[in-house]
């Protein structure tokens, strides 16, 4: 419960979507939070702080005040915002900003947004940019919240000139920027509507959106108003619980001693495919969030391990995985097997010199069941993951449906070779 000698705005914490402000006796800001719940994250602080300096913070705090927001997502970027211009203590104590993420806006002919860290920013780098946002305290959560916004301002990451479309043109998310196909002016028009939405203008771009609209159809131009249409509705209906809600749960991450695994960060889960030793195939699959990343799949062709011996296949597409420095770092990698697999993989992240925690999933004695696989040292991870099983269950599926789609087109690409031949 939150101390009744706390002063909280307007006596009460509403049930919905913001940021909220501590203030210590001197009325001065020391920590500021954003929720999908005022009311329950806020509790939260007084019930379970999950770390020391939190539960420092409660001890000061005297007054309590809030703004409310329409999305989380709005509430992500104002957090910012206020971090920005408070600076508070209890966000920043055993930190600097070179450990905070900043999005920012290039200035090139197609500005593209990047995640950048503080320890690339400082006020002389500032310049380059065309805009600046942050600090975020959460990258996930941040990174979350450009996937949702990709939809609506479709911005393209690629350098111009390339031969080929990059992914996100075949799903909408790049106009084109890659293979010259992006309109320069209608280019520019988005990201400075992303920047006003970083700038907390939703509801001014809702207005030049619905005005806009409304001359398009009255001069029967209906393709443009369907997009204009659509911008409004997902700007309106912004489905954006969940990126916040893993925080405020506190189920994010699991504390094992000094560690802590976030099963709702990055899950890579890898599983082998074959018949006979024949058309070895391994994949790999990305959660976050909970859910699948299918954009960040990846499969690999086993080279190295001749006949059937998915312990050393394991290790090979470990170590070709862990090579691939520009792909992003896993906070848990799930691997589909038993000890012999989880031990293999452990021996590909030690030669490497990765501590990425690292868990197995396997079927029980009657295959009717899932049983988590650690190596003796890591027991207290399979204890923690127990209440996540049935997460790492899903991940373990999915991976093992991609390798057998894959083994099945490569197997029957060799036996095509195979016909020719004869």
């Amino acid at each position: 419960m939150i101390p009744a000698s706390i002063h909280i705005k307007n006596n009460e914490l509403p049930d919905v979507p913001g940021v909220y402000l501590m203030k210590d006796e001197d009325g001065t800001v020391i920590y500021v939070g954003k929720a999908t719940s005022l009311k329950r994250r806020v509790r939260q602080h007084f019930e379970r702080p999950h770390n020391r300096l939190i539960e420092e913070m409660t001890r000061r705090v005297v007054s309590i005040d809030y703004i409310e927001k329409p999305t989380a997502l709005e509430a992500l970027i104002l957090e910012a915002n206020l971090i920005k211009h408070y600076w508070p203590k209890y966000n920043v104590k055993d930190k600097d900003n070179r450990s905070f993420l900043y999005l920012v806006i290039t200035k090139d002919e197609f500005p593209r947004p990047l995640l950048i860290r503080g320890s690339e920013l400082d006020d002389q780098s500032a310049k380059m940019y065309q805009a600046v946002f942050g600090p975020f305290t959460s990258p996930r959560s941040v990174r979350a919240a450009l996937d949702i916004l990709r939809k609506v301002f479709p911005w393209s990451t690629c350098i111009p000139g390339q031969k080929r479309p990059c992914f996100y043109v075949h799903v909408k998310l790049c106009p084109g920027v890659c293979i010259g196909t992006a309109d320069r002016k209608v280019y520019r028009k988005t990201i400075r509507d992303l920047i006003k939405f970083f700038d907390g203008k939703r509801e001014d771009l809702l207005r030049g959106y619905r005005r806009d609209m409304q001359r398009a159809a009255r001069e029967r131009r209906f393709e443009e108003a369907t997009v204009l249409r659509n911008k409004i509705f997902f700007l309106e209906h912004i489905q954006d619980v969940a990126m916040l809600k893993r925080e405020d749960d506190e189920v994010d991450k699991i504390r094992i001693g000094e560690t802590e695994v976030n099963v709702y960060g990055r899950i890579e889960g890898y599983d082998i495919s074959h018949i006979s030793g024949t058309s070895s195939v391994a994949s790999m699959v990305v959660f976050e969030n909970g859910a699948p990343v299918k954009a960040e799949y990846r499969k690999f062709k086993i080279k190295t391990v001749v006949g059937s011996n998915d312990v050393a296949s394991i290790q090979e597409t470990l170590t070709r995985r862990l090579r691939h420095t520009e792909w992003r770092t896993p906070d848990l990698i799930l691997i589909d097997g038993g000890l012999p697999q989880v031990h293999a993989a452990e021996q590909a992240l030690h030669e490497l010199d990765f501590g990425i925690p690292l868990i197995g999933i396997a079927k029980g004695p009657e295959r009717k069941r899932n049983d988590l696989v650690c190596s003796q040292q890591n027991l207290a991870l399979c204890a923690a993951c127990e209440q996540h099983l049935e997460l790492l269950a899903r991940v373990r599926d999915e991976a093992h449906r991609f390798a057998i789609t894959y083994h099945r087109t490569l197997r029957g690409k060799n036996m095509l070779k195979d016909v020719r031949r004869t």
